[in-house]
């Protein structure tokens, strides 16, 4: 069953390491589109989701400290998720639509996150991991 959660990590990481690549190679029309979206700093705020992104994937798939990775994901989706994403502002059905099912998605893998951060902390030994949980340990 290990493999099972390994293939699960991976994939559910997939997501957030093609996004960081993308903060990265597309760093300024990103920017550009957080900005028009009204978030402050927008450019920052590009890049530090890159690498929280980044840095939470990585860590989700090789199971290095797996909770803090699993809390990375979290510090993303947030901002990410509200900012990026506010339906309820969104005049045109169409757009308010895809808005909310992006919401949606969001708050999904949000969920996923704190289940793999609770996983990582309930078990003795996080199955096919380099590291056991880090914060386990407090």
């Amino acid at each position: 069953m290990d493999i099972v959660f390994l293939i699960g990590r991976v994939l559910f990481a997939a997501i957030f390491l093609l996004s960081a690549v993308g903060h990265f190679a597309q760093a300024d029309g990103m920017a550009q589109y957080a900005q028009a979206k009204g978030v402050p700093n927008a450019k920052a705020g590009v890049v530090a989701s890159g690498v929280l992104a980044l840095l939470g994937a990585v860590s989700i798939v090789f199971g290095i400290w797996l909770d803090l990775g699993a809390l990375l994901i979290v510090a993303f989706l947030i901002p990410v998720t509200f900012f990026m994403h506010p339906f309820w502002k969104e005049s045109d059905a169409q757009a308010r639509q895809m808005e909310q099912i992006n919401f949606n998605k969001n708050i999904a893998l949000l969920g996923g996150a704190l289940i793999l951060f609770y996983l990582a902390n309930q078990a003795q030994d996080v199955p096919a991991a380099l590291t056991d949980a880090l914060l386990s340990r407090w």
